[in-house]
């Protein structure tokens, strides 16, 4: 006689049900971290005896004593992004507020990210770091002198400021709709560039300085290389592959861009008389970025350096890209130095109207960003990374390394 039917749950049921109704409560319990800790950074706890008058201000209120009208902020954990958010205005006129996806630009940081690019080419053996530039380009090039009797000036020398380049270039920008420079109207100091010649002072690797020059002719070398202009072999190069849809180094801007920008501010949080400057000096300043977009090139570094592979580099070429030039603070592209306990790469970041910061750790998968639209935002920048840094407890010995 057939039994009659009994419902029984699987074996294996209780503990599926057990590891989905897990799922949402890992995510809550994700998000209220990353909440408590924007939490303290916010409004932070009591300062310390001898803290600064700063250290107890909330973030608006720092925000309005330092006279920057926006900032927005990405953090870095365990190689991903814990938390972006956006603060004030985009433009102090308007009242039109920011936010994650809003564009500010790089300046500075825009070095590195070419260099990135570079890299990649030097994983596809389309790149030599040590060859001699001469031999990249045709329409422009290094002096033939004593200097480099003995030693080119090479693609690692230009991108870790070790060339001999004297410029000492920080480029103040254009008027949006003047006349721009060709690269090399740039490099001879000829007009309409309102920068002075790039000349070569001392042997390659003999000291470091810093030089924009130094990257325009990375950027003449790059366009040539690939026979592409250079915003859309940086697309297709490092924007596209880590997918910063964010991000453009396009000079000028295309039309319809100010809806989606963060606006120039002076020291006092006031609007400019333009929107901003324009960069035909692409790779030393010229992209346009988020500061979650800029977390992806972080990530990117630190995932490769880790290894096997990025989306971009492998281990071989990440290592290659932080190994110091052997003088001053840069590798390729970034300085790599010790802060605290633990060893960073960096970069900050000095256009008109706009200052950022970025940082993220060789070996613990965390790091920062931080873009702000005001000539005075490198001290609210400071303000933050110290509140991060403390919040997250970088480098503690009480916390454990990220797998």
């Amino acid at each position: 006689m057939t039994k009659p039917y009994r419902h029984q749950p699987a074996r294996w049921l209780a503990p599926l049900l057990l590891a989905i109704l897990a799922i949402p409560s890992q995510a809550v319990h994700a998000q209220e971290n990353a909440a408590s800790l924007i939490a303290r950074i916010e409004t932070p706890p009591s300062a310390d005896a001898g803290a600064g008058e700063l250290d107890a201000l909330s973030m608006p209120a720092l925000m309005a004593r330092l006279q920057v009208p926006g900032v927005s902020i990405a953090v870095v954990k365990d190689f991903n992004i814990h938390w972006a958010k956006a603060y004030g205005v985009a433009d102090a006129q308007t009242g039109r507020l920011l936010d994650t996806e809003s564009r500010f630009q790089a300046a500075s940081i825009s070095k590195p990210v070419t260099a990135l690019a570079a890299m990649r080419l030097v994983r596809q053996n389309r790149l030599n770091l040590d060859a001699d530039i001469n031999t990249m380009i045709t329409s422009w090039q290094v002096p033939r002198s004593a200097l480099t009797r003995h030693q080119a000036v090479t693609p690692r020398s230009l991108l870790s400021h070790t060339s001999g380049a004297d410029d000492g270039f920080g480029f103040p920008g254009y008027e949006p709709g003047a006349p721009l420079p060709t690269l090399v109207r740039i490099l001879d100091g000829q007009p309409p560039s309102n920068v002075g010649k790039v000349v070569f002072a001392r042997a390659p690797f003999e000291a470091f300085k810093y030089s924009g020059g130094g990257l325009v002719i990375m950027q003449l070398a790059l366009t040539q290389l690939s026979g592409r202009p250079f915003a859309p072999f940086m697309t297709s190069s490092v924007l596209a592959p880590l997918r910063m849809s964010n991000s453009s180094f396009e000079q000028p801007p295309a039309p319809g861009h100010s809806a989606r920008a963060a606006l120039a501010h002076d020291e006092h949080g006031q609007r400019m008389a333009a929107p901003w400057h324009v960069y035909p000096e692409q790779a030393a300043a010229g992209l346009w970025t988020t500061p979650s977009d800029l977390a992806k090139f972080i990530i990117e570094i630190q995932t490769a350096l880790r290894g096997p592979n990025g989306k971009i580099l492998d281990q071989r070429t990440a290592k290659d890209m932080l190994a110091p030039a052997g003088v001053g603070p840069f590798a390729v592209g970034l300085p790599v130095d010790r802060r605290g306990a633990g060893w960073y790469f960096s970069h900050s970041g000095d256009n008109w109207g706009y200052r950022a910061w970025m940082i993220g750790h060789v070996r613990k998968g965390y790091g920062l960003v931080i873009m702000t639209n005001g000539d005075n935002g490198m001290a609210l920048i400071n303000q933050i990374a110290d509140r991060v840094e403390k919040a997250y407890d970088w480098d503690s010995l009480d916390k454990p390394l990220a797998r």
